[in-house]
């Protein structure tokens, strides 16, 4: 059996603030978009427009392809949709990036380049990794 392909979905925050999950894989032989005025809305109505898709290839007798979705931000949506929980200033220090530069990612006057997407996302994983260790006595 054939292992599902991984389709990457872009979860993006407009400008009206509201987010959208869309493929953003060119090499996808479909398309399917989601909205919600929250992430877990946008991916919900992804995954609602996904199974129409299914659905509309069983009408026309064709097999939809084995995929398996990987969700993931573009820099600005994420630091908008988590900004209740992480300040930039606790950012900065957890990812050891400049806090005025993390105000240029979510303002999205600048984008981060790919050394530091991943500089910020491993700092993220690791800082995940440190706080769900932590034990009360």
């Amino acid at each position: 059996m054939n292992k599902p392909k991984k389709i990457n979905v872009l979860i993006e925050r407009g400008v009206d603030g509201t987010y959208s999950a869309f493929i953003s894989d060119n090499d996808c032989e479909f398309g399917c978009i989601g909205e919600g005025n929250y992430v877990e809305e946008s991916k919900n109505d992804f995954l609602l427009a996904v199974d129409e898709m299914k659905e509309a290839y069983a009408e026309n007798n064709d097999q939809f392809p084995e995929v398996e979705f990987e969700f993931s931000y573009d820099m600005a949506s994420f630091l908008n949709y988590y900004a209740y929980a992480f300040s930039l200033a606790g950012l900065a220090r957890i990812t050891g990036v400049n806090q005025g530069q993390l105000s240029h990612y979510v303002t999205g006057h600048r984008k981060p380049s790919k050394a530091t997407i991943e500089k910020i996302e491993r700092s993220l994983h690791d800082f995940a990794n440190e706080i769900s260790e932590v034990k009360f006595a």
